[in-house]
């Protein structure tokens, strides 16, 4: 059966791309779950308009994403935790701590956004990372320090 997919799908193709697929996999998964529609050329007219609207949309995001990334690159966020003589933390720095952080200096940050390559569990400076938008992820300062 050929269908147009309404997004991506892992292992079949990007949004917008018509693939042939076994006819159990279009109507039991893909046209359910409302990730495909059959292809016809009416479908392929109005998912030529959605995609249209979809690229406008992502360009606003895109744009918002990076003004707000210009104001929180300058923001540099320190945290006090409890340590070893090692400068080893007891426990680690989460993404909900730095959420904290960035919330009580006024902005909002999904922890979900923040991507830490690694737990942090000792102390110094790191680069945490912000996924604002899928091209766009500002890199903030975080200073790890020793609670006395």
């Amino acid at each position: 059966m050929k269908v147009i997919l309404k997004e991506d799908v892992e292992n079949l193709g990007a949004r917008g791309a018509v693939v042939n697929v076994k006819d159990g996999f279009a109507r039991n998964y893909l046209l359910p779950k409302g990730m495909a529609m059959r292809f016809t050329a009416g479908a392929q007219k109005v998912l030529e308009q959605e995609r249209r609207m979809y690229e406008l949309r992502q360009l606003k995001a895109k744009e918002e994403a990076m003004a707000a990334a210009e104001k929180l690159s300058a923001v540099e966020l320190t945290i006090s935790k409890r340590a070893g003589d090692q400068d080893i933390l007891y426990g680690s720095v989460t993404p909900t701590d730095i959420a904290d952080l960035f919330k009580k200096a006024g902005y909002v940050v999904d922890k979900r956004k923040i991507i830490l390559r690694e737990p942090i569990k000792k102390l110094g400076e790191f680069e945490v990372s912000i996924r604002l938008h899928h091209e766009v992820a500002p890199k903030i300062k975080l200073h790890v320090l020793k609670e006395e």
